[in-house]
């Protein structure tokens, strides 16, 4: 369930061979409570520790430093790619989102990836990777299904980055849902409570 929350959120599926892939996930050094968090949760599956990467970037003449964990390669991870990722090795939402987004915390771990809260607003957000409409709309019908939650949608006018949108009392109910998962530091995602 957790995994589902990755492969929606910031993680990359990796293919590794015709039939395998392995999971990939990077985070900035401030990130490291949630990265180590996403290893102790799944610890079999990665092949080690999260490690600090530098790269040196040439354009910007710096060194960007992160932190890396890295899964073995599995037929498992291979067929979850093969469903979620389309020819152009782009994300995508299938006919069977409904399924695999259907645990609390399948939905709290992608906010805690791409989500975000408003404060001005009093909304909170998630970012969506680059997709077709009827992609997003599939992806809206499962959130309603599963969780009884009702989002809206914007995407820029050139389609690279799209958000949904929770306000007023679907705001709260999205929030009541994933707040008992909501790691202490990424707290600041969810709304002050008085």
């Amino acid at each position: 369930m957790i995994i589902y929350g990755l492969v929606l959120g910031d993680a990359y599926l990796q293919p590794t061979g015709k039939n395998n892939a392995r999971l990939r996930i990077e985070h900035s050094l401030k990130q490291k409570d949630y990265i180590n968090w996403k290893y102790e949760q799944l610890e079999n599956l990665f092949q080690t520790k999260p490690r600090r990467i530098d790269r040196y970037h040439p354009k910007a003449k710096k060194i960007y430093s992160y932190l890396r964990l890295q899964s073995h390669a599995s037929p498992l991870l291979g067929e979850l790619r093969k469903k979620l990722y389309g020819q152009d090795n782009k994300r995508q939402i299938i006919g069977a989102i409904d399924k695999l987004l259907k645990a609390r915390i399948t939905l709290a771990v992608w906010y805690m990836d791409d989500g975000y809260y408003y404060k001005r607003d009093k909304s909170a957000h998630i970012y969506l990777p680059e997709l077709k409409e009827e992609e997003i709309v599939r992806l809206i019908r499962a959130l309603e299904v599963n969780f009884g939650l009702e989002s809206n949608w914007y995407c820029r006018p050139d389609r690279k980055s799209c958000q949904l949108n929770f306000t007023g009392r679907q705001k709260d109910k999205l929030i009541e849902i994933i707040k008992p998962y909501i790691i202490p530091s990424l707290r600041y995602k969810l709304p002050l409570t008085p």
